[in-house]
């Protein structure tokens, strides 16, 4: 390649390929392409994924229990590709993350994903942030076990947390019809959990980025040291990594709403790789919403 920037492999905003589809990814790297289905306009693209071509692979998951157990990353890095993980924990709920492992087995996960492959190299997500009533109850929030999470992955040697509030779609509204109501906190409401989650994490050496979130990064106080983010950061990538991948800016994201992600290539599919998580806040294409996915 001469010194050309390698590509990033993101696995996957579309889907969780860590949990339940290894064994596919693997028989993609193995041939050395990957035919990538654009969920828009249904044209096919071939992803050259040959170590040459390949920098870093990002994996994506809320559940990195059958990549852990397969050694998968190991198998990754003999191979000669870089890793990378974003890892989403959010706090214990079977009513918005029915199928998730319990919170004390992610964990677990995520000590071994840090003694594994090195704490640089992991980022924790706590995503999104949910506001909801059951029944015409009380308010309630996701944010219970916020700063146990915090604690271990400090413990881990994780530096980052990168959060965003949920972000209503028709698609939820008809999941979740009769049995969760989703609400909006106001802006005032929204400043005032990301500096309590500020307040958590900053002793604990954890800074909070935000995804997606410019309205709120707007209001708060010129003192906070919570930031724009990026899940994939070609910068901080070359820090850990080495080499070289590109720093442009990913226009297929949402860079007018506060993306800082840096370009990359996904090769999950929403419609070939349902998740089964059955998250019920989710943007994409879970198994349970067979009918109607692009």
């Amino acid at each position: 390649m001469n010194g050309e920037p390698k590509q990033i492999l993101s696995v996957s905003r579309r889907t969780d390929i860590p949990a339940f589809y290894m064994d596919w990814f693997m028989d993609q790297v193995a041939r050395g392409f990957i035919d990538v289905v654009n969920p828009f306009n249904r044209q096919v693209r071939r992803v050259a994924v040959s170590p040459d071509r390949v920098h870093t692979m990002v994996f994506w998951s809320k559940n990195f229990g059958p990549f852990l157990a397969g050694r998968y990353g190991e198998r990754i890095q003999e191979m000669g590709y870089h890793l990378f993980f974003n890892f989403t924990v959010n706090s214990r709920s079977p009513i918005l993350e029915p199928v998730v492992p319990d919170l004390d087995q992610r964990l677990g996960q995520l000590r071994q994903l840090c003694h594994r492959f090195g704490s640089a190299s992991v980022q924790w997500r706590f995503d999104p942030i949910c506001h909801f009533t059951i029944q015409t109850g009380a308010i309630e929030t996701n944010l219970h076990d916020f700063e146990a999470i915090a604690t271990a992955a400090a413990e881990c040697g994780i530096g980052t947390c990168i959060t965003s509030f949920m972000d209503r779609y028709r698609k939820i509204e008809r999941r979740t019809r009769d049995r969760i109501v989703f609400v909006d906190p106001s802006p005032a409401e929204r400043v005032a959990i990301l500096l309590n989650m500020e307040q958590v994490l900053s002793p604990l050496g954890i800074g909070l980025t935000l995804c997606c979130e410019n309205e709120a990064l707007d209001r708060l106080p010129a003192d906070s040291t919570i930031r724009s983010g990026a899940c994939i950061s070609g910068g901080h990538i070359m820090a850990v990594h080495g080499g070289t991948v590109s720093q442009r800016q990913d226009a297929g994201q949402r860079k007018s709403s506060g993306c800082g992600c840096t370009v990359s290539m996904d090769v999950g599919s929403y419609s070939l790789h349902p998740c089964h998580h059955n998250c019920v806040f989710c943007y994409a294409n879970p198994a349970c919403d067979r009918r109607g996915h692009r």
